[in-house]
């Protein structure tokens, strides 16, 4: 089997020490190659390239955002004939790792990394796709992306990404939003379209993203073997946004009259009279008044 390693030495808990150990790993079991990353898109670059040469399997060793970029550049040109994908987590949420069951520990998922190429066992799971990006776990428009885009900007500055910062972060972005409410328009097959709601989250799997070693789930019957979540507000008003943060936190199936959820759509077509922020898998697309998320079955071979 011919592999390609493909490192994000940025990423929150990737080391040179950690590195070598997994490529030893896998150099026992695999022909290997390795590229790490010095640019933004260098791993989507290098992921299409590996199809390019007929690789195998692409072993994507960072965070969420260098997973995103290998999932695109092994999809660039469509979804036939593209190469396996291995996961070795080394970013500080991993939420895409988790969702499939896979240790967020980089010791344990090169373990079990190793076991599935002994036993060549795989699968296959759809994704979602939105402006010809593809996305693994989730997306969104308004608050969530709000928040991303902050983010990016303190990281910019030389901000380290942590529970800390996602959270003051977002507490920021909503007060914002208080003041000057968006209004998005929410159209999913076979129903009227939603009018005036407040925020809209849309989610590949469960959970939706993590907060620490803490789950936070919104749509929990969404999964890799169906169509997208939605979860949406029709108001932000401060006891509306309490009561969903809490019953999220607490169990995370959250309900109630103001809550617009669907668990299993093949689209969601968003529009909102002012440009609004646009992210997936946390990652900052720039601003929309009008995007269509869609689910795509069978999308990708993930190792595992």
């Amino acid at each position: 089997m011919r592999a390609l390693l493909v490192v994000n030495p940025q990423a929150t808990t990737t080391t040179p020490a950690g590195r070598d150990v997994l490529a030893h790993a896998l150099a026992s079991d695999v022909k290997l190659e390795i590229v790490e990353t010095c640019y933004r898109g260098h791993a989507a670059d290098a992921a299409a390239q590996a199809v390019v040469d007929g690789f195998d399997l692409v072993v994507a060793h960072g965070g969420d955002g260098t997973v995103n970029e290998v999932v695109n550049g092994l999809l660039r040109d469509g979804i036939a004939g593209a190469p396996m994908l291995g996961i070795v987590p080394g970013g500080s949420a991993n939420v895409f790792a988790g969702a499939l069951g896979l240790p967020r520990d980089p010791v344990e998922a090169t373990h079990r990394l190793l076991q599935a190429i002994e036993h060549g066992t795989s699968r296959r799971i759809g994704l979602g796709k939105v402006q010809n990006r593809w996305f693994t776990f989730n997306a969104g428009v308004g608050l969530d992306a709000d928040v991303v885009a902050g983010v990016e900007r303190k990281r910019a500055k030389g901000r380290e990404a942590s529970p800390l910062l996602y959270l003051t972060t977002a507490l920021r972005s909503y007060a914002k939003l208080l003041r000057t409410p968006a209004r998005f328009t929410v159209e999913i097959p076979g129903e009227d379209a939603f009018t005036d709601l407040g925020m809209v989250f849309v989610s590949n799997t469960d959970p939706w993203t993590y907060f620490g070693d803490k789950a936070i789930r919104l749509n929990p019957s969404t999964g890799f073997d169906g169509g997208l979540g939605l979860s949406a507000l029709r108001t932000l008003r401060v006891p509306t946004v309490a009561r969903y943060v809490t019953q999220i936190l607490a169990h995370g199936n959250p309900k109630g009259g103001n809550l617009v959820r669907r668990d299993d759509v093949s689209y969601v077509k968003v529009k909102c009279e002012e440009p609004a922020n646009l992210q997936v898998d946390g990652d900052f697309l720039g601003t929309t008044t009008e995007v269509e998320f869609r689910a795509v079955p069978e999308a990708l071979t993930v190792c595992i």
